[in-house]
């Protein structure tokens, strides 16, 4: 693992934490040598891969989907 000054941490902190997001590899800050944190990547992704189809298979068709839902004598375009 890793190890880095917590001073250095300090001024590095934005760039160690994107490192350790895309490295997936964690990195203990010390402080006159002994530990005092360890900055690990989180467990589970932040969102799926794609999010084409994500909701494939939550929809239910109760009813008639192909006739109008209102009969001919409610459309006012019809009325003469």
């Amino acid at each position: 693992m890793e190890e880095i000054a917590v001073s250095k941490f300090k001024a590095t902190c934005l760039s160690v934490l994107e490192r350790v997001r895309k490295t997936r590899k964690p990195v203990r800050v010390t402080r006159f040598g002994k530990p005092v944190a360890e900055v690990v990547p989180p467990s589970v992704p932040d969102r799926p891969n794609g999010w084409l189809g994500s909701l494939a298979g939550t929809g239910r068709i109760t009813g008639d989907i192909v006739s109008p839902a209102t009969g001919d004598k409610e459309w006012d375009a019809l009325r003469r």
